[in-house]
């Protein structure tokens, strides 16, 4: 059987400051506010999708309702990118406009 090795983040050295390690980049998922997607719709994404409790879920979406848009996760790129994906697949199944973007945290 052959030996599976997984990607893995490396120590690096710099000179006389000791040994930094590295991380992946952080993302912002932005959620953006438009008149036809319902606000039943939008907390049921951030419960179902981002596992916010009902009561954050609630807030968020009134921040998303009052100011246009709201930060409502911080991820890595490839997470983020399909947790956006996820978003517009749910939107798209009840034919929401609902978007999400990303941005850098």
């Amino acid at each position: 059987m052959a030996t599976e090795t997984l990607p893995s983040t490396e120590d690096v050295e710099i000179e006389d400051q000791g040994t930094v390690r590295s991380y992946l980049p952080m993302y912002k998922i932005i959620m953006w506010n438009d008149d036809v997607t319902t606000m039943e719709f939008v907390i049921r994404v951030l419960v179902k999708l981002f596992g916010k409790d009902y009561h954050t879920a609630e807030r968020l979406m009134y921040e998303i309702h009052a100011s246009g848009a709201a930060h409502v996760a911080t991820l890595p790129l490839e997470q983020a990118e399909f947790k956006v994906e996820q978003v517009h697949a749910a939107a798209s199944l009840e034919q929401f406009p609902f978007t999400c973007t990303i941005e850098p945290a």
